[in-house]
């Protein structure tokens, strides 16, 4: 019950916090048996949430010992299905016994039931997949030699892919593979369960890479990174699949390169500095050098931006004075609470699920007392404040975009040329990472 509950809960915080959730091949998580999902780590409770939001049968998943340091603690999340573990690298927890643990992630298997397991232990905003633990290895053997490989264990991977993961509004997605079995090492396991272990470690990596988008160093993941930027098109802009699979495709091209031609990378790192400081310069967005530029469709935005503005201020204003107090309350604790970026996301949902309606809740009482309003009133009134304060803040992004379509016009109109020169590095940058011809 109290599971339900707080998944839905989260839920709606999850909803609002992340503008696209985007699940592929949920298809393949039907399945006749117990299941063991395993996934990437980069966000720390943020991911066990978004993957249980996607899932409709309950999840029960290991977590750090250090989250289960009081008796009280320890009840509480135990009943919603977190199995605490001490981990090597961190103090260990009195009260936690990982023997413990272990029979009870059998326990779970053995009922049919689903288990969630981030095998590279800890969390790290970054694409790069880290070692795996061989832990989970370990689980999906055991259980299954104590039922004589009859168990029909699956274990699924899941690739986790944050836009932004720690911004308002970025997007998430989801990819799950087919899986695999553990019953080939079995045989292994019972003479040497090591390196059984380690093998189905090393398969479960391989599974996993297929839905990442992986890279071998931070170094990488930043030069790919920045030269999306440049090269992203509208449609990866709109949808986190689309931005996914071109992420891929420049993955991909930038490790051919490295492998056929190293010497064209040097090459890319130097037009990436190049359209980056030419676009700061001219205070362009680098994305608007993917458009052609015609003054008559500029000019209706413009003026499409004017009316929007003169017939938005007056929602706009509602939604942000209602708005402003828990969102600057955020802004101000936030940095006071969270050192690690990982943790900004859920803790920022947490709190917007305590402060922001408190707030609206607290406005709705002194607007009854002062104006005596009948409970309909009340009603349209709380809902009112956080619709437009959703508006409110589409409408200063909105606003934003508008800024630059201004500096873009007008850098058209006096710096031509040194956007043409900005244009063709452009395209020969999309020439490198599309074709090594």
């Amino acid at each position: 019950m109290l599971y339900r509950l707080l998944k839905f809960i989260i839920g709606i915080g999850i909803r609002l916090y992340y503008r696209e959730i985007k699940v592929r091949h949920k298809e393949y998580l039907r399945h006749d048996g117990p299941i063991i999902i395993i996934a990437n780590h980069p966000n720390t409770m943020m991911d066990a949430w978004v993957i249980a939001q996607s899932i409709s049968q309950p999840i029960y998943f290991m977590a750090k010992g250090t989250f289960f340091n009081t008796p009280l603690k320890r009840r509480i999340l135990g009943s919603l299905g977190m199995i605490p573990i001490n981990r090597p690298i961190d103090n260990k927890t009195t009260g936690v016994d990982n023997n413990a643990s272990f029979e009870a992630c059998y326990k779970v298997l053995e009922e049919g039931k689903t288990l969630l397991v981030f095998p590279e232990g800890n969390s790290m905003m970054e694409r790069q997949l880290r070692e795996l633990k061989s832990g989970t290895a370990r689980i999906a053997l055991e259980v299954e030699k104590r039922h004589q490989g009859n168990l029909n264990l699956k274990v699924i991977p899941i690739g986790i892919f944050y836009s932004q993961g720690e911004k308002f509004r970025s997007s998430v997605m989801l990819t799950v593979e087919q899986g695999l079995y553990a019953t080939d090492h079995l045989d292994e396991f019972a003479k040497n369960p090591s390196a059984a272990a380690k093998k189905l470690t090393s398969r479960f990596r391989q599974h996993l890479e297929r839905v990442l988008v992986t890279s071998d160093s931070l170094e990488q993941e930043q030069l790919i990174d920045d030269v999306y930027d440049i090269v992203k098109d509208d449609k990866s802009k709109a949808h986190v699949e689309s931005r996914v699979e071109q992420l891929k495709q420049i993955s991909e091209r930038i490790e051919e390169i490295q492998l056929l031609k190293p010497y064209l990378i040097e090459e890319i790192q130097a037009l990436v500095k190049e359209i980056q400081w030419q676009s700061q310069k001219l205070q362009i967005r680098k994305d608007f050098l993917n458009k052609r530029f015609r003054t008559s469709p500029y000019v209706l935005q413009l003026i499409f931006s004017l009316i929007y503005g003169i017939f938005g201020l007056p929602i706009f204003l509602f939604g942000f004075i209602h708005s402003i107090i828990p969102f600057k309350a955020t802004d101000l604790i936030m940095p006071k609470l969270i050192k690690n970026v990982e943790y900004y996301a859920p803790i920022a949902v947490l709190m917007g699920l305590v402060l922001y309606p408190l707030n609206y809740g607290l406005l709705v009482w002194i607007a009854a007392k002062v104006f005596e309003l009948n409970l309909i009133a009340k009603i349209l009134y709380f809902f009112a404040m956080p619709l437009t304060g959703m508006f409110a803040y589409y409408f200063v992004r909105f606003f934003s975009k508008s800024a630059y379509r201004w500096k873009y016009m007008f850098a058209r109109m006096n710096e031509s040329q040194a956007l043409d020169d900005l244009q063709k590095s452009r395209d020969r940058l999309i020439d490198l990472v599309h074709s090594l011809d």
